[in-house]
C-alpha cells in the first residue's frame, strides 16, 4: 500500500484498550504497527464487517475501525464478542 497509514484512536478505544490484560496490550501494539506500516500483514486478517473493518489481535480479540483513504480511525478492541454488537442484522 503506497503512503504511511494514520492511525487515530478513538477515546472508545483507548477505553477499550486500557481495559485489556497486560499480554493482549503487548499483542494490541505489535498488530498496529503493522496496521500502520503494511496492514496487508497476514496476521492481521482485516476484512471488511458491514460498514466496519475488522483486524486480529489474536484468535480471541479484534480490533474495529473505519477507514479514510489513508486514515484508519480505531473505534474499539476487545474480545470476538465486541464484534457481534457492531453487526447489523
Amino acid at each position: 500500500m503506497a503512503g504511511q497509514i494514520e492511525i487515530i484512536l478513538t477515546e472508545e478505544f483507548k477505553k477499550t484498550y486500557k481495559k485489556l490484560p497486560e499480554d493482549i496490550k503487548k499483542k494490541a501494539k505489535k498488530q498496529l504497527k503493522f496496521l500502520g506500516s503494511n496492514p496487508a500483514h497476514p496476521s492481521l486478517k482485516i476484512h471488511k464487517l458491514n460498514g466496519e473493518w475488522e483486524f486480529y489481535v489474536d484468535i480471541h480479540y479484534r480490533g474495529l475501525f473505519l477507514r479514510e483513504g489513508d486514515k484508519y480511525i480505531l473505534l474499539t478492541i476487545g474480545t470476538h464478542r465486541i464484534i457481534d454488537r457492531y453487526k447489523k442484522d
